[in-house]
């Protein structure tokens, strides 16, 4: 655990303590900042009732299954252009063009081709995903060392298993940066997809609360969404540490 993470978890706890303090000494209107206290009652009461549970289940089933096609396409993609200079030249002009558009601009194309669904909120994440993957694996292959390149044609390896043994794992670095960019900002589209246009997911359980008035539903929601967030934040660095262990190794003895 980092030092600075038990300052964090006390700074919060103490804001939660303020909150509830000027909530109930009427500091502040209960009906547009109500206390943490009836916010978790009614946290409660959506998980109990099986609600909450259902709408974060099509949240991160969306949310899983764009992220999964967008990084798919983006290391292939990235790989490709920055393998194969003609294909780099081809698509260069498309990248640019697209890439620097809001995501958020895509919804009501998505909507169009897909309606409501969960198709749409797919379609939405992929988009927003693909290009901090596909980029930051193009950069990440331009970046590999020559002499690793040279290496592996002296041994003949060929350029399938060279870009599979030798390219890949140079880049993955830049890969897994692109890959964890990509977690935060495709949650964003699929709860913005949601909040837009949509019949399910913690997005549509917060429009749904706000337009009825149920204001504790609505802070359940947000925090709801702000600790998904911070859930799957932790695990992808978890699980970089696990998978990159071995380039930090090599990193601390380079230093040496």
């Amino acid at each position: 655990m980092r030092p600075t993470r038990p300052l964090g978890y006390a700074l919060i706890g103490a804001l939660l303590a303020g909150w509830e303090a000027a909530a109930r000494a009427g500091a502040v209107n209960p009906a547009f900042l109500p206390p943490p206290s009836q916010i978790a009652g009614a946290w409660w009461a959506l998980w109990a009732s099986g609600q909450l549970a259902e709408h974060l289940a099509a949240t991160l089933g969306s949310w899983a299954q764009g992220y999964a096609l967008a990084a798919v396409l983006g290391v292939s993609l990235g790989l490709l252009m920055g393998l194969v200079p003609a294909i780099r030249a081809m698509l260069s002009t498309i990248v640019e063009l697209l890439r620097p558009m809001p995501s958020v601009a895509i919804i009501p194309v998505a909507i169009v081709l897909f309606g409501l669904g969960d198709p749409m909120k797919r379609f939405v994440v992929a988009y927003a995903a693909l290009w901090p993957i596909l980029l930051n694996t193009l950069y990440g292959v331009l970046a590999v060392d020559p002499l690793l390149l040279d290496t592996a044609r002296t041994f003949r390896l060929g350029a399938v298993r060279s870009a599979l043994r030798v390219t890949l794992p140079a880049a993955s670095p830049y890969i897994a940066t692109g890959l964890r960019i990509s977690t935060s900002i495709a949650l964003i589209l699929v709860i913005t997809a949601e909040l837009v246009a949509s019949r399910s997911g913690l997005g549509y359980a917060v429009r749904a609360a706000e337009q009825a008035s149920r204001v504790p539903e609505v802070y359940a929601g947000v925090l709801t969404i702000a600790v998904v967030g911070f859930l799957l934040n932790a695990l992808f660095v978890a699980l970089e540490g696990r998978v990159l262990a071995w380039h930090r190794g090599v990193t601390a003895r380079e230093a040496v």
